[in-house]
């Protein structure tokens, strides 16, 4: 890292993924669990304000993410760090494509309004596996992130 300013990418790259960890575990552990709670009539509210926010904000995010991970990768790229921002990269094209291609779909269905339960049930399973795949991907970006800032404080094996 040869510029103060690469490490200021660094931090709001960190910052961004920490977004995406945060977001998809407390769907993971807090909202996932209410899901057999939910009705046509009451899962409106509990569901599509949220994701339809969430959308309007990473979609905006996941740009910016992309830039500061090529930014990144531009940085370090005669150091073996490049990996780091790579595999950010690549998760974070991941997620998006699994978003798009798959989750999308299913946030659509329930926007446009569900009126019986065994569709409700049948597409908040699938909704929730592929979330439940996204958080994986969003993991390991933040992983990628943690290491990549744990090389920059530790570049030696830590010995007794």
């Amino acid at each position: 890292m040869k510029n103060p300013l690469f490490l200021l990418n660094a931090c709001f790259l960190f910052l961004c993924v920490s977004m995406y960890l945060g977001t998809g575990w407390s769907l993971w552990l807090f909202s996932f669990p209410i899901a057999p709670q939910l009705t046509p009539d009451n899962y409106y509210n509990q569901f599509v304000p949220q994701v339809t926010a969430a959308t309007n904000f990473f979609r905006i995010q996941t740009m910016l993410m992309l830039l500061s991970a090529g930014l990144m990768v531009v940085d370090e790229w005669r150091s073996w760090r490049r990996w780091f921002p790579i595999g950010v990269l690549i998760g974070v094209m991941a997620a998006t494509a699994l978003t798009i291609l798959y989750i999308f779909p299913y946030n659509a269905s329930m926007a446009a309004g569900i009126q019986d339960q065994a569709t409700l049930d049948d597409v908040l399973t699938k909704w929730m596996r592929l979330n439940r795949i996204r958080v994986s991907l969003w993991t390991f970006q933040w992983l990628c992130m943690m290491a990549y800032f744990a090389v920059l404080v530790y570049p030696k094996p830590l010995t007794r």
